[in-house]
Protein backbone atom coordinates (compact mmCIF):
# COMPACT_ATOMS: atom_id res chain seq x y z
CA UNK A 1 0.00 0.00 0.00
CA UNK A 2 2.89 2.42 0.85
CA UNK A 3 5.94 0.85 -1.86
CA UNK A 4 8.33 3.50 -1.06
CA UNK A 5 8.71 2.70 2.66
CA UNK A 6 10.39 0.12 4.56
CA UNK A 7 8.94 -3.08 5.32
CA UNK A 8 9.91 -5.67 7.97
CA UNK A 9 12.48 -8.31 6.37
CA UNK A 10 12.81 -11.29 7.42
CA UNK A 11 16.15 -12.63 8.52
CA UNK A 12 17.63 -16.05 7.54
CA UNK A 13 17.81 -18.81 10.53
CA UNK A 14 21.69 -18.38 11.08
CA UNK A 15 20.95 -14.33 10.74
CA UNK A 16 20.81 -12.87 14.35
CA UNK A 17 19.31 -8.99 14.01
CA UNK A 18 21.10 -6.22 15.44
CA UNK A 19 19.39 -4.94 18.59
CA UNK A 20 17.36 -1.53 17.04
CA UNK A 21 17.98 0.00 20.73
CA UNK A 22 20.66 -0.91 23.63
CA UNK A 23 21.20 1.08 26.59
CA UNK A 24 23.68 -0.38 29.37
CA UNK A 25 23.56 1.78 32.27
CA UNK A 26 22.86 5.22 31.28
CA UNK A 27 23.37 8.46 33.31
CA UNK A 28 22.42 11.83 32.66
CA UNK A 29 23.14 14.38 34.95
CA UNK A 30 21.85 18.17 35.18
CA UNK A 31 24.33 19.55 37.67
CA UNK A 32 23.80 17.46 40.97
CA UNK A 33 20.69 16.10 39.83
CA UNK A 34 20.70 12.97 38.36
CA UNK A 35 17.79 12.58 35.83
CA UNK A 36 18.77 9.01 34.91
CA UNK A 37 19.92 6.53 37.27
CA UNK A 38 21.96 3.17 35.32
CA UNK A 39 19.00 2.10 33.37
CA UNK A 40 19.48 -0.29 30.80
CA UNK A 41 17.40 -1.43 28.19
CA UNK A 42 17.58 -4.34 25.13
CA UNK A 43 15.03 -3.72 22.03
CA UNK A 44 14.98 -5.66 19.17
CA UNK A 45 13.96 -4.72 15.82
CA UNK A 46 9.82 -4.08 15.05
CA UNK A 47 9.22 -3.93 18.77
CA UNK A 48 6.97 -1.07 20.39
CA UNK A 49 8.78 -0.28 23.74
CA UNK A 50 6.26 2.16 25.91
CA UNK A 51 7.94 3.88 28.55
CA UNK A 52 5.89 4.87 31.67
CA UNK A 53 6.42 7.19 34.44
CA UNK A 54 5.32 10.60 35.77
CA UNK A 55 7.21 13.95 35.29
CA UNK A 56 10.63 14.32 35.84
CA UNK A 57 10.93 10.23 35.82
CA UNK A 58 13.78 10.33 32.97
CA UNK A 59 11.66 9.35 30.06
CA UNK A 60 12.38 12.35 27.75
CA UNK A 61 15.81 12.63 28.41
CA UNK A 62 15.93 8.92 27.73
CA UNK A 63 14.23 9.78 24.40
CA UNK A 64 16.65 13.39 24.10
CA UNK A 65 19.79 10.72 24.01
CA UNK A 66 18.34 8.32 21.42
CA UNK A 67 17.93 11.53 19.41
CA UNK A 68 21.20 12.47 19.90
CA UNK A 69 19.89 15.71 21.29
CA UNK A 70 21.44 15.26 24.93
CA UNK A 71 25.19 14.74 24.34
CA UNK A 72 26.25 14.93 28.01
CA UNK A 73 25.79 11.35 29.51
CA UNK A 74 27.63 8.31 30.44
CA UNK A 75 26.92 4.65 29.48
CA UNK A 76 26.99 2.96 26.39
CA UNK A 77 23.83 3.85 23.77
CA UNK A 78 23.55 2.12 20.57
CA UNK A 79 21.07 2.70 17.69
CA UNK A 80 21.11 0.12 14.76
CA UNK A 81 24.25 -1.11 16.17
CA UNK A 82 25.88 2.70 15.76
CA UNK A 83 27.41 4.38 18.71
CA UNK A 84 25.11 7.31 19.73
CA UNK A 85 27.89 9.29 21.09
CA UNK A 86 30.78 8.56 18.85
CA UNK A 87 28.13 8.59 15.09
CA UNK A 88 25.90 10.71 15.80
CA UNK A 89 25.28 11.64 12.19
CA UNK A 90 24.95 8.07 10.92
CA UNK A 91 22.47 7.91 14.20
CA UNK A 92 20.31 10.50 12.83
CA UNK A 93 19.80 8.57 10.03
CA UNK A 94 18.31 5.66 11.55
CA UNK A 95 15.49 7.61 13.38
CA UNK A 96 12.46 9.86 13.46
CA UNK A 97 12.18 12.08 16.63
CA UNK A 98 8.48 13.32 17.16
CA UNK A 99 8.78 15.63 20.35
CA UNK A 100 5.80 16.82 22.72
CA UNK A 101 5.67 20.10 20.87
CA UNK A 102 5.21 20.77 17.21
CA UNK A 103 6.90 23.59 16.45
CA UNK A 104 6.60 26.87 15.03
CA UNK A 105 6.14 26.71 10.85
CA UNK A 106 2.66 28.70 10.91
CA UNK A 107 3.50 30.55 7.80
CA UNK A 108 3.81 27.10 5.58
CA UNK A 109 1.49 24.61 4.18
CA UNK A 110 1.64 21.10 4.85
CA UNK A 111 2.85 20.56 1.46
CA UNK A 112 5.67 23.44 1.37
CA UNK A 113 6.65 21.93 5.21
CA UNK A 114 7.32 18.45 3.73
CA UNK A 115 9.43 19.35 1.16
CA UNK A 116 11.21 21.91 2.99
CA UNK A 117 12.17 18.46 5.19
CA UNK A 118 12.41 15.97 2.35
CA UNK A 119 15.13 18.89 0.93
CA UNK A 120 16.95 18.95 4.78
CA UNK A 121 17.22 15.09 4.68
CA UNK A 122 19.10 15.05 1.17
CA UNK A 123 16.08 13.35 -0.32
CA UNK A 124 17.03 13.51 -4.46
CA UNK A 125 14.51 16.60 -5.88
CA UNK A 126 12.73 14.30 -8.71
CA UNK A 127 11.63 11.75 -5.79
CA UNK A 128 10.28 14.17 -3.26
CA UNK A 129 7.06 14.40 -4.72
CA UNK A 130 6.07 10.82 -4.84
CA UNK A 131 7.91 10.16 -0.97
CA UNK A 132 5.72 13.44 0.38
CA UNK A 133 2.07 11.63 -1.00
CA UNK A 134 3.35 8.42 0.05
CA UNK A 135 3.45 10.09 3.84
CA UNK A 136 0.69 11.86 3.29
CA UNK A 137 -1.23 8.95 2.58
CA UNK A 138 -0.04 7.50 5.56
CA UNK A 139 -1.10 9.76 7.76
CA UNK A 140 -4.44 10.83 6.42
CA UNK A 141 -3.59 14.10 5.42
CA UNK A 142 -3.78 14.31 1.52
CA UNK A 143 -6.73 16.27 1.80
CA UNK A 144 -4.57 18.55 3.87
CA UNK A 145 -1.17 19.39 1.76
CA UNK A 146 -2.61 23.14 0.82
CA UNK A 147 -3.89 24.11 4.34
CA UNK A 148 -1.62 26.09 6.20
CA UNK A 149 0.08 24.34 9.35
CA UNK A 150 -1.66 26.96 11.68
CA UNK A 151 -5.11 26.28 10.43
CA UNK A 152 -4.77 22.48 11.61
CA UNK A 153 -5.89 21.17 14.55
CA UNK A 154 -3.66 19.89 17.53
CA UNK A 155 -3.80 16.00 16.09
CA UNK A 156 -3.99 16.77 12.81
CA UNK A 157 -0.07 18.68 13.64
CA UNK A 158 0.92 15.56 15.33
CA UNK A 159 0.17 13.45 12.67
CA UNK A 160 2.15 16.05 10.35
CA UNK A 161 4.96 15.95 12.34
CA UNK A 162 5.12 12.33 12.11
CA UNK A 163 4.75 12.22 8.68
CA UNK A 164 8.15 14.79 8.44
CA UNK A 165 10.23 11.88 10.10
CA UNK A 166 8.48 9.12 7.85
CA UNK A 167 10.26 10.98 4.62
CA UNK A 168 13.36 9.64 4.92
CA UNK A 169 12.04 5.86 6.22
CA UNK A 170 13.73 5.51 9.59
CA UNK A 171 13.95 1.97 11.08
CA UNK A 172 13.62 3.47 14.83
CA UNK A 173 10.83 6.01 15.32
CA UNK A 174 11.21 7.84 18.81
CA UNK A 175 7.71 9.78 20.32
CA UNK A 176 7.84 11.56 23.31
CA UNK A 177 4.23 11.69 24.03
CA UNK A 178 2.81 11.76 21.15
CA UNK A 179 -0.65 11.90 22.69
CA UNK A 180 -0.29 14.56 24.99
CA UNK A 181 -3.24 16.98 24.53
CA UNK A 182 -5.34 15.43 21.97
CA UNK A 183 -8.90 14.86 22.08
CA UNK A 184 -10.45 11.42 22.25
CA UNK A 185 -11.11 11.15 18.62
CA UNK A 186 -7.34 12.24 17.23
CA UNK A 187 -6.01 10.05 20.22
CA UNK A 188 -7.92 7.05 18.55
CA UNK A 189 -6.64 8.23 15.19
CA UNK A 190 -2.84 8.37 16.52
CA UNK A 191 -3.04 5.00 18.00
CA UNK A 192 -4.23 3.51 14.90
CA UNK A 193 -1.44 5.30 12.77
CA UNK A 194 1.32 3.69 15.25
CA UNK A 195 -0.42 0.39 15.07
CA UNK A 196 0.24 0.67 11.46
CA UNK A 197 3.58 1.57 11.63
CA UNK A 198 4.44 -1.40 13.95
CA UNK A 199 2.80 -3.65 11.24
CA UNK A 200 5.45 -2.26 8.69
CA UNK A 201 8.35 -3.50 10.84
CA UNK A 202 9.42 0.35 12.68
CA UNK A 203 10.49 -0.18 15.97
CA UNK A 204 8.83 2.70 18.18
CA UNK A 205 10.26 4.30 21.52
CA UNK A 206 7.20 5.77 23.32
CA UNK A 207 6.42 7.78 25.94
CA UNK A 208 3.09 8.56 27.24
CA UNK A 209 1.09 9.26 30.35
CA UNK A 210 -2.13 7.65 28.31
CA UNK A 211 -1.31 4.35 30.40
CA UNK A 212 -4.17 2.10 29.18
CA UNK A 213 -3.49 2.79 25.27
CA UNK A 214 -0.20 2.21 25.81
CA UNK A 215 -1.19 -1.01 27.19
CA UNK A 216 -3.19 -1.61 23.86
CA UNK A 217 -0.24 -0.62 21.57
CA UNK A 218 3.00 -2.02 23.03
CA UNK A 219 4.90 -5.46 22.96
CA UNK A 220 7.20 -4.05 25.75
CA UNK A 221 6.60 -1.92 28.72
CA UNK A 222 8.77 -0.12 31.15
CA UNK A 223 7.88 1.32 34.04
CA UNK A 224 10.13 4.59 35.36
CA UNK A 225 10.47 6.15 38.14
CA UNK A 226 13.04 8.59 39.90
CA UNK A 227 15.30 7.71 36.73
CA UNK A 228 15.33 3.82 37.19
CA UNK A 229 13.05 1.01 35.55
CA UNK A 230 11.12 -0.65 38.25
CA UNK A 231 9.39 -2.74 35.98
CA UNK A 232 10.12 -3.77 32.45
CA UNK A 233 8.22 -6.47 30.39
CA UNK A 234 5.34 -7.54 28.25
CA UNK A 235 2.27 -6.20 29.96
CA UNK A 236 1.36 -9.49 30.95
CA UNK A 237 4.23 -10.31 32.28
CA UNK A 238 4.33 -7.30 34.60
CA UNK A 239 0.85 -8.54 35.77
CA UNK A 240 1.85 -11.76 36.66
CA UNK A 241 5.10 -10.29 38.63
CA UNK A 242 2.70 -8.21 40.18
CA UNK A 243 0.16 -10.85 41.12
CA UNK A 244 -2.55 -8.08 39.73
CA UNK A 245 -6.01 -9.48 39.18
CA UNK A 246 -7.61 -9.55 35.78
CA UNK A 247 -11.79 -9.57 35.31
CA UNK A 248 -13.54 -11.31 32.64
CA UNK A 249 -17.30 -10.77 31.73
CA UNK A 250 -19.08 -13.16 30.08
CA UNK A 251 -22.49 -13.54 28.90
CA UNK A 252 -24.00 -16.94 28.56
CA UNK A 253 -27.41 -18.03 26.17
CA UNK A 254 -28.46 -20.45 29.29
CA UNK A 255 -27.65 -21.48 33.02
CA UNK A 256 -25.88 -24.47 33.34
CA UNK A 257 -26.01 -26.24 36.55
CA UNK A 258 -22.94 -26.22 38.70
CA UNK A 259 -21.25 -23.88 36.66
CA UNK A 260 -20.95 -21.26 39.75
CA UNK A 261 -18.92 -24.16 42.01
CA UNK A 262 -16.97 -25.10 38.96
CA UNK A 263 -15.59 -21.56 38.34
CA UNK A 264 -15.02 -21.28 42.02
CA UNK A 265 -12.91 -23.91 41.79
CA UNK A 266 -10.40 -23.01 38.57
CA UNK A 267 -7.10 -21.96 39.77
CA UNK A 268 -6.53 -18.32 40.61
CA UNK A 269 -10.30 -17.67 40.79
CA UNK A 270 -11.05 -15.04 43.65
CA UNK A 271 -14.28 -14.01 42.59
CA UNK A 272 -17.07 -14.90 40.85
CA UNK A 273 -19.96 -12.60 40.43
CA UNK A 274 -23.25 -13.59 38.64
CA UNK A 275 -25.96 -10.89 37.62
CA UNK A 276 -28.79 -10.30 35.70
CA UNK A 277 -26.98 -10.50 32.27
CA UNK A 278 -23.85 -11.65 32.79
CA UNK A 279 -20.74 -13.20 35.09
CA UNK A 280 -18.21 -11.33 36.09
CA UNK A 281 -14.77 -13.55 37.48
CA UNK A 282 -12.36 -11.76 38.68
CA UNK A 283 -8.39 -13.82 38.53
CA UNK A 284 -4.78 -13.41 39.46
CA UNK A 285 -2.93 -13.18 35.74
CA UNK A 286 -0.34 -16.06 35.34
CA UNK A 287 -2.89 -18.64 37.61
CA UNK A 288 -5.00 -19.06 35.10
CA UNK A 289 -4.78 -18.14 30.81
CA UNK A 290 -7.90 -16.61 29.58
CA UNK A 291 -8.33 -19.49 26.97
CA UNK A 292 -9.27 -21.83 29.82
CA UNK A 293 -11.49 -19.86 31.38
CA UNK A 294 -13.69 -19.64 28.38
CA UNK A 295 -13.42 -23.56 27.61
CA UNK A 296 -14.32 -23.90 31.17
CA UNK A 297 -17.39 -22.49 30.01
CA UNK A 298 -17.70 -24.40 27.24
CA UNK A 299 -17.27 -27.37 29.01
CA UNK A 300 -19.99 -27.24 31.50
CA UNK A 301 -22.17 -26.58 28.26
CA UNK A 302 -22.51 -23.02 28.81
CA UNK A 303 -23.33 -21.51 25.42
CA UNK A 304 -21.36 -17.97 25.45
CA UNK A 305 -22.81 -15.01 23.75
CA UNK A 306 -19.77 -12.65 25.07
CA UNK A 307 -16.54 -13.08 26.07
CA UNK A 308 -14.69 -10.12 27.26
CA UNK A 309 -11.91 -9.48 29.24
CA UNK A 310 -11.71 -6.17 30.86
CA UNK A 311 -8.60 -3.83 29.42
CA UNK A 312 -5.80 -4.80 31.73
CA UNK A 313 -5.44 -1.50 34.02
CA UNK A 314 -1.78 0.35 33.75
CA UNK A 315 -2.28 2.90 35.88
CA UNK A 316 -3.17 0.04 38.37
CA UNK A 317 0.40 -1.28 38.03
CA UNK A 318 1.79 2.33 37.83
CA UNK A 319 0.45 3.16 41.27
CA UNK A 320 1.85 -0.11 42.86
CA UNK A 321 5.46 0.07 40.99
CA UNK A 322 5.65 3.51 42.12
CA UNK A 323 3.90 4.14 45.41
CA UNK A 324 3.70 1.02 46.84
CA UNK A 325 0.20 0.10 47.00
CA UNK A 326 -2.62 -0.95 44.79
CA UNK A 327 -6.49 -1.71 45.63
Amino acid sequence: MFPRLRRKTATTENEAPKLAVRVDKLWIRYGKFQAVRGISLAIPPGEVFGFIGPNGAGKSSTIRVLATLQSKFDGYVAVNGLDVKARPDLVREQIGYVPDFFGVYEDLTAREYLHFFAAAYRLPYHKRASVVDDVLQLTDLTHKIDFSVDALSRGMKQRLSLARVLLHDPAVLLLDEPASGLDPRARIEMRELLKALKEMGKTIVISSHILHELAQLCTQIGIIEAGQIVAQGSVAEIYKHLGLMRIVHVQLANDPPGLLEHLQSLPGVTHVEETADRWSIRFEEGELEIEDLHAAFVHQGGRVRMFQPEVMDMETAFMKLTEGTTQ
